[in-house]
């Protein structure tokens, strides 16, 4: 059985990085796969449903914020794909990992480069990654709405950074990135006047 990973979030300012895993079987017959950057959100919440309802197994992970500023955001999305891959109901032979990098796992991992779009599997998971990380950005919306996160997903547009510059930093927020990093050396500064 091949399982397909991928990820979601590794370049917002805000929130976890999220993985998923899935195992989809021969006789899955789901139609209309595909990177989920090329879907729209609508789309993509019909295609989690029939993923989760037709596949051998899923599982959903995250890295969270102070993992990511601990360990930085390569290791934090390589632990949660490590963390959806042992999450899974079954047990994979093979492991297909969009990208460059694999976690360290068990059974043979293979990265794939664009294996979101080449891969139903890792198009799948994708999919999952995507959704799932989208509505915890809207959980977090709920919580913090001076941020906009329903609308951006913590990435880092101008209303973002607006917001950032005029609320501050909140607990979510990813300390070791750039913009985040750098108001928060610039507030430190003005503490120091």
């Amino acid at each position: 059985m091949i399982c397909g990973v991928d990820e979601a979030g590794r370049g917002p300012l805000a929130g976890p990085v999220t993985a998923a895993a899935v195992i989809l079987g021969p006789c899955h017959g789901i139609d209309g796969l595909a990177d989920s950057k090329k879907l729209s959100e609508r789309h993509r919440v019909f295609l989690a449903k029939q993923i989760k309802q037709h596949a051998i197994a899923w599982s959903v992970a995250h890295a969270s914020v102070a993992e990511i500023d601990n360990l930085n955001i390569l290791q934090a999305t390589l632990l949660a794909m490590q963390r959806a891959v042992v999450g899974l109901a079954s047990t994979p032979d093979e492991v297909l990992i969009d990208g460059l990098h694999c976690p360290m796992l068990p059974m043979p991992t293979r990265a794939i480069v664009r294996g979101d779009s080449t891969v139903a599997e890792i198009s799948a998971a994708s999919i999952l990654a995507k959704t799932a990380r989208d509505a915890l950005m809207l959980e977090l919306h709920s919580l913090l709405p001076q941020y906009g996160f329903d609308h951006h997903k913590g990435y880092p547009t101008s209303f973002h950074l607006n917001a950032l510059r005029l609320h501050g930093i909140s607990a979510v927020h990813r300390r070791s990135f750039g913009p985040v990093r750098l108001l928060l050396q610039d507030t430190a500064a003005d503490e120091k006047h």
